[in-house]
């Protein structure tokens, strides 16, 4: 599942690309594949450990 998130990231990034070096822009375009490629980084980043996890744990103690 996470290939396929990261593919989907990719090819969103690709089309926003491509919107943006074409003649005629579409803005609606560029706006959806921005917003698929943040969601995908949300979800992404969501499951890495927080690097002072450990460290907020003592504090709570």
């Amino acid at each position: 599942m996470k290939a396929f998130k990261i593919l989907i990231m990719i090819l969103a990034i690709g089309v926003a690309l491509y919107e943006q070096v074409s003649e005629e822009k579409n803005i609606y375009i560029m706006i959806a594949a921005i917003v698929v490629f943040m969601y995908g980084m949300m979800q992404l980043s969501a499951k890495t450990p927080s690097k002072n996890q450990d460290k907020d744990e003592e504090d709570a103690d």
